[in-house]
């Protein structure tokens, strides 16, 4: 019969010396481990987790989306860095590349205070302060006619306390975060809600049916998106036709019925018969933009020389120059030639170094974060910062798809920035600042911590 070892069972006491150190966990202490270094030991797990929990408070909400957003933040530094040679050595420049590059990091390290920002705010203050932040966006696109900075003929700028941006891109963020909010608020009758108003203007006060159109949709959705469209089409046809096409994506998001959508399109259509007509605005400058698109598809460009091509053929002969793999960091030949190889046309600068494999990683990080967000949409019990999300994300994606298609022809030209790559403060700092209010959803869908939000 086998020898039973009793000593397992025997309870040992902690000696006197453990049960005074409280500080040390006496389960840590062992035939190789001593008190003092069980001490260390705790004592940096403490640490640890004091820097994981910071992490988690300033990183949080959706991890994936977080990712991505580093990894465009790197690319940006790439393409800018290279990009900007030829604006250095132009004559008339007194910045280096690298102080180029310098100013470009600091807008990114500053863009990204505000993102962490932005989504450590819980969304119900975003719904709170939508109408007043609507209004100053919209009264700031209106100011830069009047008070604004002028480039090419177009007042896009504007000067506060020393620092010049375009309040079109924060008209962009703040038109959504407007919709997403009036819409939340009348889901309960959304089906039935009437929001164009007749084409019969002389109608709309004589009408029982078009005053009670104007007071229920007209005035609070309606007019908005028209508002929003008209003060920046004078200098921005292309940022006023995105603000048309996300509002008309925002309807649809808010279910509101195709019927009112088909009026609120037959309404553009008016408008912009009518401006072609009249010539108003920006319109020559579109109509030369639309021909040359044309041109470009309907004509034989291939014995026009170099200088006599549009930016947008450069464009193309960059992204053909560029093949599989790339020519390398730095060695792009068509730089010199576009006008803005590091904002309006970044993707095919992009291509051209680093070739149409690491374009198509591009591509999907940008369509990624439109998945990411329909995600955060179906995981969020409320009806504003779930439309709020969606729509930011949208934006993003739309405008990172509209830039690629203008660099392939697919669409003329418009000069819409690549949004996180592009040079240029006022997209990266709102751009940041949406994907922060995107995170904030993220973050309190994990959190649970909706509260006064409907």
């Amino acid at each position: 019969m086998s020898e039973i070892d009793y000593s397992k069972y025997v309870r040992r006491e902690p000696s006197p010396e453990q049960e005074e150190d409280v500080a040390v966990r006496p389960d840590m202490v062992g035939d190789n481990i001593s008190k003092e270094e069980a001490a260390t030991m705790e004592a940096e797990g403490t640490r640890e987790s004091g820097l994981i929990a910071t992490l988690r408070r300033l990183f949080g909400g959706d991890k994936v989306l977080w990712v991505i957003i580093i990894a465009l933040m790197a690319i940006s530094v790439l393409v800018v860095y290279s990009s900007t040679a030829k604006m250095a050595y132009m004559p008339s420049s007194s910045n280096s590349t690298s102080e180029f590059l310098r100013n470009q990091l600091l807008l990114l390290v500053g863009s990204a205070v505000f993102m962490i920002g932005a989504h450590r705010i819980n969304s119900h203050w975003y719904r709170r302060t939508a109408y007043i932040v609507f209004i100053i966006a919209l009264g700031l696109s209106l100011a830069v006619h009047f008070v604004g900075t002028s480039t090419n003929g177009a007042a896009r700028w504007i000067n506060i306390a020393g620092f010049q941006f375009q309040p079109s891109e924060m008209l962009k963020v703040a038109l959504v975060v407007y919709l997403a909010r009036v819409l939340a608020e009348r889901q309960s009758k959304i089906q039935t809600l009437l929001i164009a108003p007749s084409l019969k203007f002389w109608t709309w006060f004589k009408s029982e049916k078009q005053r009670r159109i104007w007071r229920e949709g007209g005035w609070p959705i309606f007019f908005p998106i028209v508002a929003s469209c008209l003060v920046v089409f004078p200098s921005h046809t292309s940022s006023a036709v995105i603000l048309f096409i996300l509002s008309i994506a925002m309807l649809f998001i808010g279910r509101v019925t195709w019927v009112e959508i088909s009026r609120v399109i037959l309404w553009a259509l008016v408008g912009v018969a009518f401006v072609g007509l009249m010539g108003l605005g920006r319109s020559h400058t579109a109509g030369g933009r639309i021909d040359t698109w044309v041109s470009v598809w309907t004509e034989d460009r291939t014995k026009v020389p170099v200088q006599d091509l549009s930016d947008t053929e450069r464009s193309m002969i960059a992204i053909n120059n560029g093949g599989i793999l790339g020519r390398g960091a730095g060695q792009s030949a068509v730089r010199v030639e576009m006008t803005h190889p590091e904002s309006d046309y970044a993707f095919a600068f992009f291509v051209e170094e680093y070739g149409i494999v690491f374009a198509m990683i591009l591509v999907a990080l940008y369509v990624w974060i439109f998945y990411r967000a329909i995600e955060i949409f179906r995981m969020c019990p409320r009806k504003f910062p779930s439309m709020m999300s969606l729509g930011l994300a949208l934006l993003i994606t739309g405008q990172a798809l509209l830039h690629i298609m203008v660099t392939v022809n697919i669409l003329p030209e418009t000069g819409q920035p690549l949004p996180l790559i592009s040079r240029g403060g006022s997209s990266l700092l709102f751009t940041c600042i949406a994907l922060g209010m995107i995170l904030s959803v993220s973050r309190q869908n994990i959190e649970n911590s909706y509260k006064e939000e409907v």
